[in-house]
């Protein structure tokens, strides 16, 4: 069955601007960019450039996740804050609802990643090839059936909090392309992007910027 794009109607909730960067809550079900094709065309940035003409890319969250993004108003500001991407320097904290109980409380995953070619946009992973990915984790309630876990990507692949889960046993609840069976049965990705703390590209003031999660 081939994936058909149905954007969400909900809007994106403003968290912050200034002349600089723009904070904003992303709903699950959107697009960050434009996708291959007209269908595709409603995405997050566009809807923001309504308001802000300027708005620039800096990173990107999946259609399937939610939670906090900032964006640049000026080519200084895009410039500024994707050297603190690159560079690891912007702190990243996500919640999630993963599937059985995860165990112990608090830990590392450290498992490369590459795309999976021939499932794509599937990622994999992969100890020769792959490029060098880390998450920590730690729960903030853990039952029977699903573990609440706050989880914090020490770099930035592709699909890493989710390929990471799903590598110990734990897939996150929703996860369309790595979850299965129950654990699958979810009306959305239960993956949310709950706090940024990174540098004003200005002031270089330290700013933490946070949502909490819908579910």
């Amino acid at each position: 069955m081939s994936f058909v794009y149905q954007p969400t109607p909900e809007q994106p909730r403003l968290i912050h601007h200034d002349d600089q960067i723009l904070v904003v809550e992303k709903p699950a079900g959107l697009l960050s960019v434009p996708g291959r094709g007209e269908d595709r065309a409603d995405c997050l940035i566009a809807r923001l450039r309504v308001a802000f003409p300027t708005v620039l890319l800096v990173h990107r969250l999946d259609l399937d996740t939610s939670g906090v993004m900032v964006f640049a108003l000026t080519p200084h500001a895009q410039k500024h804050l994707g050297q603190q991407f690159e560079r690891r320097q912007v702190k990243k904290a996500y919640v999630a609802r993963v599937w059985g109980r995860l165990e112990p409380a608090t830990g590392r995953v450290d498992l490369p990643l590459i795309v999976d070619w021939p499932n794509r946009p599937r990622q994999k992973v992969d100890h020769e090839q792959g490029r060098p990915a880390q998450t920590d984790w730690r729960v903030i309630r853990a039952g029977d059936d699903e573990t609440r876990v706050r989880l914090f990507p020490l770099t930035g692949r592709s699909h890493q909090l989710r390929v990471h889960m799903a590598s110990l046993g734990h897939p996150i609840l929703g996860d369309p392309l790595y979850a299965t069976g129950a654990a699958a049965d979810h009306p959305r990705l239960m993956l949310h992007a709950e706090s940024l703390r990174l540098r004003h590209p200005d002031s270089n003031v330290t700013h933490s910027f946070t949502a909490r999660p819908p579910f």
